[in-house]
C-alpha cells in the first residue's frame, strides 16, 4: 500500500486531547495543529489488521430498507420533506438525464429521499450521514457536488476527499456518469495527466476528487485554487475522522479551506458506519451539520444468519474449515474468511493449498495489480473461497458471496479484548448483498473471544446462537435454514 493508502498511527494520548477540546469551527485549526505533532507513521507491522480497500469493486445496486428507523437531527428544525421522486429537488435537465439514462435509477432510494433535501436545499447546511451499504449514499453526495457547479464558471467547486486511490478512481466513474450531460469538468488524484506536472499548471477542472496526501500537496503548491469551492465531501467518513486513519489530513484540508473561502463551503461527512468517538468528534468539527445516524440494532443486518462456533485450538479451527465447512462450499455460492493479520492470512492459504483446498488470499501488502488480479478471479467465480485480511471488509460487492466466516474476531488493534463493532459490521455484509440471504460463522477460540462475540451481540441486540462442534449434520443445517442450500443437496 502507498503511504497515503495506509492508516496514520497515533499515540493513545494524542487521540483523546483533540476529540475533547475541540469544540467549533474556530478549533479546527488548534486541533490540526496539535494532529499535525503527532506525525504519520507508515503501517509496516505486519500484526497490525489491514485497512479496508473501499474500492475494490462497489455495485451501484441500491439495497433499500424500508422499516429502516433513522435518528436525524435538524439544525434550526428547518422544514426538510423527503423526496418521493428526482424532479422535487430542482435539479437540471442534464443531471435528471445522467439519473435516469445512465444510472438507470427510477426515484431516489430513502436515504437519498431523506439527505437530498439537506444537501440541496439553501442554506446548504453542513450535513453527517450514515446509511446502510448499498443505499444509495455515492449518489447522494455526487449529486450534492454536481447540483453546486456553474458551469461556465472553469475553476475547482467541489472537492471529494478519499481514504484510498481506489476509491477515488471509482467516484470519478459514478460522476462521470451521472454527471455525463452536464459538461462538468472533473480532476483527480490518480489521473496520469497529473504525474510529473509541472507545478506551475493550475487545476481548473470544477470537481476534484483525490486522496488526501495529494489533495494536501497541489493546495500546498498551489496548483489548487480553492477560492471557489463551495462543498467539501470526505467519503468513509468515519476512517476520514479517526486517529487510525487520516484525521490529522482532513483538518489541514479544512483548515486550508477556511483561510481560502470567504465563507466556510458546506460539509459533508458520508459512511455506513459511525463509533460514537468518531462521531463526537465529527460533530465538534463539523458545526451546524443536519445528522443521519442509524440506531446500532438497524444495522445488525438481519438477512444475514450469525452463528458462532466454540473450538478449543487453532488446529480445531483448520479442521473445522477443512471437514465441515469446505464440503458445504461446493454446494452455495461464495465464500470469504477474515483473518486478522497478514501473516495470519499467508499461514492459513498455505495450510489449505496444502490439504488439497483450492483457496485464493489477498492483504495489503501485496501490489495494487496482484490484488485487483485476486479479486477478478474471485469476481469472475474461477475461485470460491477467498481468504482476505481487512483489506477486503469495505467495498467489495459481490453477490454470488453468501458464507462470511470470522476466522479471527475482529478487534481493536490496541485491545484485543475489545471488539470493533464497525469492521464486524462490514464484514459479514460481504454476503447478502443486494437483499440476499447470507450467512456468517465466527469460530471462538478461548474466554477472550467468547467474551468479545457476546458484546458484539449485546451492541446489536442481535443473539447470536451456537453450533455445535461435534455436530457433523449441524452446518448443513444451518445453511439449510439459511435458504442457501436445497434440502435435497
Amino acid at each position: 500500500m502507498s503511504s497515503e493508502e495506509a492508516a496514520a498511527e497515533t499515540k493513545p494520548e494524542a487521540e483523546t486531547k483533540p476529540t475533547e477540546d475541540v469544540k467549533t469551527s474556530e478549533d479546527v485549526d488548534k486541533a490540526a495543529e496539535a494532529l499535525e505533532k503527532v506525525g504519520v507513521a507508515e503501517n509496516e507491522d505486519v500484526e497490525k489488521p489491514d485497512v479496508p480497500d473501499t474500492a475494490l469493486g462497489k455495485s451501484e445496486v441500491l439495497v433499500e430498507q424500508e422499516e429502516t428507523v433513522v435518528e436525524k437531527k435538524v439544525v434550526d428544525d428547518t422544514p426538510y420533506a423527503s423526496a418521493k421522486s428526482f424532479e422535487e429537488l430542482g435539479l437540471s435537465a442534464e443531471l435528471l438525464q445522467g439519473l435516469y439514462s445512465e444510472m438507470k435509477f427510477e426515484r431516489p432510494s430513502k436515504i437519498q429521499g431523506e439527505t437530498l433535501p439537506m444537501i440541496l436545499q439553501p442554506p446548504h447546511r453542513n450535513l453527517i450521514a450514515q446509511a446502510h451499504n448499498g443505499s444509495g449514499k455515492t449518489t447522494c453526495f455526487t449529486l450534492g457536488m454536481l447540483s453546486r457547479v456553474d458551469v461556465s464558471n472553469p475553476a475547482p467547486q467541489a472537492l471529494c476527499i478519499c481514504p484510498t486511490r481506489e476509491l477515488a478512481i471509482q467516484n470519478v466513474m459514478v460522476m462521470e456518469k451521472m454527471g455525463k450531460y452536464a459538461k462538468i469538468t472533473i480532476a483527480y488524484t490518480a489521473d496520469a495527466r497529473w504525474v510529473g506536472a509541472s507545478r506551475r499548471e493550475k487545476i481548473v477542472d470544477q470537481v476534484v476528487i483525490g486522496t488526501p496526501g495529494k489533495m494536501l500537496g497541489w493546495m500546498r503548491e498551489k496548483q489548487l485554487d480553492c477560492k471557489g469551492v463551495k462543498i467539501l465531501v470526505f467519503d468513509e467518513a468515519d476512517q476520514m475522522m479517526d486517529t487510525d486513519g487520516h484525521r490529522v489530513d482532513s483538518l489541514k484540508i479544512m483548515k486550508h479551506l477556511k483561510s481560502s473561502t470567504k465563507q466556510m463551503p458546506q460539509v459533508l461527512l458520508f459512511s455506513a458506519t459511525f463509533n460514537e468517538r468518531v462521531k463526537d468528534f465529527s460533530t465538534k468539527v463539523v458545526p451546524n451539520a443536519n445528522q443521519i445516524f442509524l440506531p446500532a440494532h438497524e444495522l445488525s443486518l438481519d438477512v444475514i444468519k450469525q452463528h458462532r462456533v466454540y473450538v478449543n485450538s487453532t488446529e480445531a479451527k483448520e479442521i473445522l474449515l477443512k471437514e465441515k465447512i469446505f464440503p458445504c462450499c461446493d454446494k452455495i455460492g461464495q465464500t470469504i474468511i477474515f483473518v486478522r493479520t497478514r501473516e495470519g492470512c499467508k499461514r492459513l492459504m498455505r495450510t489449505m493449498n496444502e490439504a488439497g483446498y483450492k483457496c485464493t488470499a489477498i492483504e495489503g501488502g501485496m501490489e495494487h495489480s496482484e490484488r485487483d488480479r485476486v479479486v477478478k478471479e474471485f469476481r469472475d467465480g474461477l475461485t470460491k473461497i477467498l481468504i482476505s485480511t481487512d483489506v477486503l471488509s469495505r467495498g467489495l460487492d459481490v453477490s454470488t458471496v453468501t458464507l462470511v466466516i470470522n476466522y479471527d474476531m475482529p478487534v481493536e488493534h490496541s485491545n484485543p479484548r475489545a471488539p470493533n463493532y464497525e469492521t464486524y459490521l462490514h464484514r459479514i455484509g460481504r454476503s447478502g448483498r443486494f437483499g440476499k440471504k447470507g450467512a456468517a460463522f465466527n469460530l471462538l477460540l478461548g474466554p477472550d473471544e467468547r467474551a468479545v462475540m457476546d458484546k458484539i451481540a449485546e451492541h446489536f441486540d442481535h443473539p447470536v446462537p451456537e453450533v455445535e462442534f461435534n455436530d457433523d449434520d449441524a452446518f448443513e443445517h444451518v445453511l439449510e435454514e439459511a435458504g442457501l442450500m436445497s434440502k435435497e443437496e
